[in-house]
């Protein structure tokens, strides 16, 4: 079960410079290098082995690829000659053209380059087979090491090549996210954001072409000259129209970089535009300021020399910017910081980062659609106390990212539809209930609820409190989430995670009445039945009685009650420590039986004679429990069905587990405790 447990308290935003070594020797990049100069290999890598397995997943190889070194490829091999550059990066036979725009982008900011892809590694005398490179993944920066072996067919790279043939950082540089992701098959498909916020740890902003501000040159243009990386790409109306190419010679479907854009003097007057690069290194657009369009014989040589306009088939063109609105659908931008484009002063922002987790059958509670589950989703305060400079408003971006999604492609996992909401809080450091999301709507939500790895949104908000709602658009869908909070003053987030609490009435010793109801003498009269002359109830006996009374109880589902189970009654019950309970403490546990049964039926709102296990957090306060959702999530996993259902002998088994452990929590320790909550659910 990989969603179970993320510690959702706000920490700091990561920093390259602490990336954390990932190989599974526990080693770094410069101590397995030196190992293999010292004994005198070449490194193999064996958590990212040369065999199909880290190629594909679901196919075999369509054709016979041989893993083979650069040194084996060419007789010179390099790492970066003449500099990284965007024509360095040409698509092969991988559908990761997405990925290949983002590292186009990332070729344009050369402090972001040499982060991603450390500069002081080489082909020379002291090279070992080696190489690393360095991701953010949900605010953390990761250093992935790699052998040198690229899958080759017929002495010819087959995945993202340079045009130089004796270049290696593009190939290298791929192969290591290919492993970040578990396989180069993981690659296919995707949105160039994605990979933009892999190199930088920025905030992604997605912008609709069709409906731009006025001012959308001037933006992408401040976006360039902040060093962001710029992404667009043309809608597709069905899977048929995916890499279709249109009569103007782009394609649909495809990512494409944003590389430039500038004015230039045609005719009398000043024309906008816009330079694009497709990743294959060919195919380019063949209207207006193109290539090899009569609009260049009008720009003098040196205005050409400044916009590097040279008519190559290399994947690079200029167009009008007016065509570009007119042919492209959606722009990705990546900031570096969240400061908004259309400003024009630079902000210190404050960062604020949740880890989270949507849990089957506790904390997966879809979008409020499903108002009956939507309460149990992570719920996030946020404290809104400064306005911005000037304003009455509180800037702040809310970025909700779903992880590791690609990574578990070989296990069948998509891409979920997220999104999420944002209330104003009623004042309350508690959770909310159901009956608020009832009758209270939304301040503000998320554009859409779509199937990205993020959903991102800037929004401004008067100050005050606000709870903020991560979810999934259907209920019952797993996957670990990270919730960046972007600020352009400090905002604080806090989870509303219950506190672990016991709140248990004092426990009752009954002492004989004069006179006995009608109910005391039924039970005297069963208690003697089965007690037998000792006049005490062993574990069996327990067993016998209560599966005889539950099974014939109304309008709850119960299939049978363990030996184990009656005797961790007979644990919980018996004062004297014989192992048999008498009369006066069967009484007592009668008692609680009646009550949790009663509960029960309170929290079975479809009176289906079985609880939802969405419902149990609130059953279980009311039975005096107060759990955090770390604890809640361990004890659905053990207790609910396939269809999240709880039956009355589950919860019973539940509540007996934790009155057990509760006596146990209050006899030990502080330092004790956190032992205790790691066993109540299993």
């Amino acid at each position: 079960m990989p969603y179970l447990h993320q510690d959702s308290k706000p920490r700091p935003a990561a920093h390259p410079g602490d990336a954390r070594a990932t190989h599974s020797s526990g080693k770094g990049y410069e101590q397995l290098k030196q190992e293999c100069l010292r004994r005198g290999v070449l490194f193999e890598d064996p958590d990212f082995p040369a065999c199909n397995s880290s190629l594909f997943f679901s196919e075999n190889p369509p054709i016979p690829f041989v893993w083979k070194r650069p040194g084996d490829i060419v007789k010179d091999p390099k790492f970066i000659l003449g500099g990284a550059t965007r024509t360095d990066i040409c698509q092969g036979d991988l559908g990761d053209c997405w990925l290949l725009a983002a590292i186009a982008s990332l070729t344009l900011n050369e402090k972001t380059l040499a982060r991603v892809v450390p500069l002081d590694q080489n082909f020379g005398p002291d090279y070992a087979g080696i190489f690393h490179f360095q991701f953010w993944q949900h605010n953390e920066w990761l250093d992935v090491v790699i052998d040198d072996r690229l899958p080759t067919f017929k002495g010819r790279l087959v995945f993202l090549h340079s045009a130089e043939l004796n270049e290696f950082w593009s190939a290298l540089l791929e192969k290591a996210y290919a492993k970040l992701n578990g396989s180069y098959e993981s690659l296919k498909g995707g949105s160039t954001i994605e990979a933009m916020e892999d190199f930088t740890g920025g905030i992604g902003e997605t912008y609709d072409v069709k409906e731009a501000p006025d001012n959308f040159y001037e933006i992408l243009g401040k976006a360039l000259k902040r060093c962001s990386m710029v992404g667009c790409s043309i809608d597709t109306s069905s899977a048929a129209e995916s890499e279709a190419r249109t009569p103007f010679g782009l394609v649909k479907g495809h990512a494409y970089s944003v590389t430039g854009i500038e004015e230039v003097s045609y005719g009398g007057r000043q024309v906008q535009l816009i330079r694009i690069r497709n990743p294959w290194g060919q195919v380019e657009w063949n209207g207006p300021w193109s290539d090899n369009s009569a609009e260049w014989h009008s720009v003098s040589p040196s205005e050409q020399r400044r916009l590097s306009q040279a008519a190559r088939d290399d994947g690079e063109f200029w167009m009008k910017f007016e065509d570009f609105k007119v042919h492209f659908d959606k722009v990705e931008i990546c900031n570096l910081t969240p400061d908004a484009l259309e400003d024009s002063t630079a902000h210190k922002w404050e960062v604020a980062i949740h880890q989270g987790s949507w849990v089957r059958g506790a904390t997966a509670g879809g979008c409020r659609n499903f108002l009956e589950t939507f309460w149990t989703n992570p719920q996030i305060k946020l404290h809104l106390t400064e306005k911005d400079d000037g304003q009455d408003d509180c800037t702040f971006i809310a970025a909700l990212m779903q992880k590791d999604r690609r990574k578990l492609k070989k296990l069948g996992a998509e891409m979920l539809t997220i999104g999420y909401s944002i209330y104003e809080s009623p004042g309350t450091d508690e959770r909310l209930g159901k009956d608020f999301f009832r009758y209270h709507p939304s301040k503000a939500r998320s554009k859409t609820y779509i199937n990205l790895r993020e959903v991102s949104h800037r929004f401004k908000l008067p100050p005050g409190d606000y709870i903020l709602i991560p979810t999934t658009f259907e209920p019952h869908q797993e996957a670990d989430f990270c919730l960046r909070i972007f600020s352009e003053k400090k905002a604080i987030t806090e989870d509303l995670d219950e506190n672990v609490a016991i709140d248990l009435p004092e426990p009752l010793h009954p002492t004989p009445s004069p006179q006995e109801t009608e109910e005391e003498k039924q039970l005297r009269a069963l208690f003697e039945q089965i007690s037998g002359k000792d006049m005490e109830i062993s574990a069996e006996e327990l067993e016998y009685v209560l599966n005889a009374v539950l099974k014939k109880t109304k309008n709850i589902k119960f299939k049978n009650l363990s030996l184990i189970s009656c005797r961790n009654i007979i644990s919980l019950m018996d004062t004297n420590g014989y192992g048999k309970l008498e009369f006066s403490e069967f009484k007592v546990f009668w008692e609680k039986l009646k009550k949790w049964i009663s509960i029960f039926l309170q929290f079975d709102f479809d009176k289906s004679g079985s609880m939802s296990s969405y419902e149990l957090r609130g059953a279980l306060k009311a039975a005096g429990y107060q759990l955090n959702n770390y604890l809640l999530q361990l004890i659905v996993l053990r207790y609910s069905d396939e269809q999240f259902q709880i039956e009355f002998d589950d919860f019973l088994n539940c509540l007996i587990r934790l009155e057990n452990a509760s006596r146990v929590f209050q006899a030990l320790s502080v330092e004790n405790k956190e032992f205790i909550n790691l066993n109540i659910g299993e």
